[in-house]
């Protein structure tokens, strides 16, 4: 199997030595640590374990990973070419590995480009094409830079033309080019459309979008269609054009995220260099890891129609959930209703209000808010109508609710209580009682899965305490604190304790985890150690009973509304030992 041909050479090399050849490390504990290759910086963040034979970068790029990822990611190679050059350095065997797992993997990103370059010699064949690409306001350079392309009509043309080269009817169905009919007959899956090639991150075809065109126009159609799931490509993990503009989005921190490919080829043409756009799916949290790596700021840009605003709205939640500084980009010219227009409104326009964007929590305090009340309140003055009044708060509360930042939070709570002329602590409260029930941020389950979850300080301290008794080779002693803990930590806890077999997402997540914690402590004694054991496991009881508190109070209120005075009274004894218990934490002797 390919893990057991990585892992022999994983064990024949050792990664301090190997990355001696590229950076100077200097020693950080048990750890090394260098300046990071793969972004500026002035002081080292880049460290690396010996014993977990894994690096992490801790600065603006986040990358992270083992010897093969590194070299990959600094050489820019393939994996398998990567594996090859290690391979020979660790005096491994790969010949049969090559056939076996990669043969068939390497031939989709052949028939990728090879599809490619079909439509794109094809769509420079069609006058009427180009024409209507010049009338769109793209320029031939910029056609040409993206490698547009015109899948013919017909049902079969680009099915035969790969036949014809030499390639396999099983290949080009599993790259999604090709679907077969219920006669057992092959048709084209893109036929009388536009073309758009999807990159991914190295630059490889991946994947296409294919666009109706306006001649073709027929109800039966849909206006795109997108290539499917295939080895080489996930819709939810690849961003259009951020293989051209990555280096951009890197030194600005900053990335504009726009609808769909159109958008984004225009304002690229009109000089926004540091933009992607999604296609075919709307912005996932797998998006944001990607982007995560190089930027700080995300600016959103949306069509000013009705779904283009809720989408913009549901990406807030989800940005401003994974700590990016959110921002959005207004159109407010009725005329206009997305970045393409702008940008043929007049040049640099585009550019103009990039710059001008609006912090995303002000749309939202305009929109619900702002007397007038945005297209939420059907028209109405907020302020007049005290149940639309109440509702919008409640709707802008659970977005501050969302921010994963505390800072964050803290400073639109205050900004609301002045704009409403109410007490703080009033809206905190408020807040308190709030579900969350969209995205909050992605965290790694037992068996490997992503789980969704609201990230809290109770969350932070667990996550220390992890660092803590890793650091420390204790696990045994962390057993002790699980009671306090969500369910989600337990599992990861009992993933843990048994790393050997726990899924790639927990390993990764352990050397993570690990790594930060000696680059943020590398002066941190045992002394200070148990002291801050301590104060953590003091403000964990203090956390998980204060969670118990505000549970109890919600099943009494609800006692209570049921006329239930059997259990009102019981959960106010209970309600008593939690608050005892609770003064115990917070006092202990």
């Amino acid at each position: 199997m390919s893990s057991d041909v990585t892992q022999k050479i994983k064990d024949k090399l050792d990664i301090v030595d190997f990355l001696k050849q590229y950076l100077e490390l200097k020693p950080a504990g048990k750890n090394f640590k260098a300046l990071c290759p793969f972004h500026k910086e002035k002081s080292p963040s880049f460290m690396i374990s010996p014993e977990r034979q894994s690096w992490h970068c801790f600065g603006s790029c986040g990358e992270g990973g083992d010897i093969i990822k590194f070299l990959m990611k600094y050489e820019n190679l393939e994996f398998y070419d990567a594996l090859k050059i290690l391979a020979e350095k660790a005096g491994v065997e790969l010949k049969d590995f090559a056939n076996r797992d990669f043969k068939s993997f390497i031939a989709l990103y052949v028939l990728m480009a090879e599809a490619k370059d079909f439509f794109r010699d094809n769509l420079f064949k069609s006058r009427q094409a180009l024409d209507y690409l010049k009338e769109r306001g793209l320029a031939e350079e910029t056609v040409r830079e993206f490698e547009l392309g015109l899948a013919p009509d017909g049902s079969d043309v680009l099915t035969r033309h790969l036949l014809k080269k030499g390639y396999k009817i099983e290949d080009i169905e599993k790259a999604g080019l090709t679907v077969k009919t219920e006669r057992g007959t092959y048709w084209d899956r893109f036929r009388s459309r536009l073309m758009f090639p999807i990159y991914n991150h190295i630059g490889k075809v991946a994947a296409f979008t294919g666009r109706l065109l306006p001649w073709n126009d027929n109800p039966n159609f849909g206006k795109y269609v997108n290539s499917p799931e295939t080895p080489i490509f996930q819709k939810s993990k690849v961003l259009y054009g951020f293989h051209k503009t990555k280096n951009n989005i890197r030194e600005a921190k900053s990335a504009v995220v726009v609808e769909g490919q159109m958008d984004f080829l225009m304002i690229w043409q009109d000089g926004v260099k540091n933009a992607v756009a999604t296609s075919g799916t709307a912005l996932t949290a797998e998006h944001l890891a990607v982007l995560r790596r190089s930027a700080d700021e995300l600016i959103l840009s949306f069509d000013a129609d009705e779904a283009g605003q809720a989408a913009a709205e549901r990406a807030i939640d989800l940005t401003g959930a994974n700590d990016f500084s959110v921002k959005l980009l207004v159109i407010e010219d009725p005329k206009l209703k997305d970045p393409a227009d702008v940008v043929k409104s007049g040049p640099g326009k585009i550019g103009e209000l990039v710059e001008k964007s609006k912090s995303a929590m002000d749309y939202l305090f305009y929109k619900y808010i702002s007397a007038g009340g945005g297209s939420s309140s059907g028209g109405k003055n907020v302020f007049n109508d005290q149940k639309l009044k109440k509702n919008n708060i409640r709707i802008v509360l659970s977005k501050i609710k969302n921010l994963s930042s505390g800072i964050d939070r803290s400073h639109w709570l205050k900004e609301l209580a002045n704009i409403l002329g109410i007490d703080e602590k009033f809206l905190i409260e408020e807040m308190d009682a709030i579900k969350i029930e969209f995205i909050k941020r992605s965290s790694v389950s037992a068996e490997g899965e992503i789980k969704e979850e609201i990230s809290s300080h109770r969350d932070l301290i667990i996550q220390r305490l992890f660092g803590i008794f890793l650091y420390k080779n204790d696990l045994k002693t962390l057993n002790e604190y699980t009671k306090y803990f969500p369910e989600r930590y337990v599992e990861i806890y009992k993933s843990i304790e048994n790393e050997e077999n726990a899924p790639d997402n927990i390993k990764d997540l352990i050397n993570t985890i690990n790594l930060r914690f000696s680059f943020e402590n590398q002066n941190l004694d045992d002394d200070k150690l148990n002291k801050e054991l301590r104060m953590l496991e003091r403000e964990l009881k203090m956390e998980f009973f204060k969670d118990k508190q505000r549970e109890l109070i919600k099943l009494r209120n609800m006692a209570e509304k049921n006329g239930d005075e059997e259990k009102v009274k019981k959960h106010l004894d209970e309600f008593a030992v939690v608050s005892k218990e609770l003064y115990n934490a917070q006092n202990p002797s």
